[in-house]
């Protein structure tokens, strides 16, 4: 079941303007910090943003930093994107799409697109973690972690009993496949191994899962959606270059 307590959303008066104005305004002030190197500002701009899960009793604390996340991730890791961008377009370009994720995919609430946040969070969470140079426990503790996230987000979507359990299984899963992918981590331009292992499971799982709650999941389409996965794990797998290099 989703939480009680998902997102504040303010649907009037001055907090309403304010929310919608940083809404708007908070791509365009990160591409100028990180413009100017002001890195430690435009982290502290985005914390800031998310100062209404705070707007609560203390007791719910808790539970509005796990419903909120994967916003947290993909801004983040935005801004890592921003950092780590080759050129001004780039910077843009990654302004633009978290300017999209605020104002389209964000305070979205319907099945379809609250499914779409939580895989997104996955991709762009993955993508910044091993953009870093981190140790391997670091890189293992980080998966681990965001798929745990990225699982919560997507089953509270639906009333799954076992959501916690699953989601549990899917960061334990995560944090496995980096510990074993990570001696031997290999990269596709800028997209390392374990990332597009993981995004192609969770993908594939969160549409099989997805038609099976409208009862539209035929066994011609479990299967469909099990070779589409099974062929690219393959092809990754077999066609790789494991000497330990950069692909």
């Amino acid at each position: 079941m989703r939480p009680l307590i998902a997102k504040i959303k303010p649907t009037g008066g001055f907090s309403h303007l304010f929310h919608l104005a940083l809404n708007v305004l908070l791509p365009t002030m990160l591409f100028i910090l990180v413009r100017l190197d002001f890195i430690q500002l435009a982290l502290a701009l985005i914390l800031l943003s998310k100062w209404r899960m705070f707007a609560v009793r203390p007791r719910f604390w808790l539970a509005n930093i796990r419903a909120n996340a994967v916003d947290l991730t993909v801004s983040i890791s935005l801004l890592i994107f921003l950092i780590h961008a080759s050129d001004v377009w780039w910077q843009l370009l990654w302004a633009v799409v978290y300017g999209t994720w605020l104002l389209a995919l964000k305070p979205a609430t319907d099945t379809v697109r609250v499914s779409l946040q939580a895989l997104i969070g996955l991709l762009f969470g993955l993508m910044a973690l091993f953009s870093w140079a981190a140790p391997l426990y670091g890189l293992v503790a980080g998966a681990g972690l965001i798929c745990y996230l990225a699982a919560r987000h997507f089953f509270d979507n639906y009333d799954e009993p076992y959501a916690k359990l699953l989601s549990y299984l899917w960061g334990y899963f995560g944090a496995a496949l980096t510990w074993v992918l990570g001696h031997w981590l290999l990269f596709y331009g800028g997209l390392a191994q374990p990332t597009l292992l993981l995004v192609v499971i969770a993908y594939g799982f969160a549409a099989i899962y997805y038609f099976s709650q409208i009862d539209r999941l035929t066994s011609f389409v479990k299967r469909q959606f099990i070779f589409i996965m099974l062929a690219i794990i393959l092809v990754v797998l077999i066609f790789s270059d494991w000497g330990n290099k950069i692909v």
